[in-house]
């Protein structure tokens, strides 16, 4: 049984940081593509960034680029999404999300419905 367990979110102001974490556990996750998504009041559950377990190749959407970092500790199975500069706009709820990876080291999925498992969720609160 995989379980991502999140943690970090809360409130914070506008321009300031936050951290949130997802520890994974039930499997190994060599293989798997490991996601943060969120979704605003209204809007569709969008891709924020995403890492390659095995080769720790990483992607972002444009939307934070340069402002949030993701990154893993393979001793903990724990992904982490650092949330830097943070905006009115990114308050959402954050999901972290598992994909089994396919044979390529650097193909990352961006889409909701390519990954398996999922966290429970964390409200980010960006106040202005």
């Amino acid at each position: 049984q995989v379980q991502l367990v999140e943690s970090g979110g809360g409130l914070v102001q506008a321009g300031g940081s936050l951290r949130l974490s997802c520890a994974a556990s039930g499997r190994t996750f060599n293989t798997y593509a490991m996601g943060w998504f969120r979704q605003a009041p209204g809007k569709e559950r969008d891709f924020v960034a995403a890492i390659k377990w095995s080769s720790g190749y990483t992607r972002y959407a444009d939307s934070v680029r340069g402002r949030f970092t993701i990154s893993k500790d393979n001793a903990k199975n724990t992904v982490y999404l650092q949330m830097t500069s943070l905006k009115p706009e990114d308050a959402a709820v954050y999901y972290c999300a598992g994909r089994p990876g396919s044979g390529s080291l650097y193909y990352i999925p961006m889409k909701s419905n390519e990954y398996n498992y999922w966290g429970q969720g964390l409200q980010v609160i960006v106040s202005s």
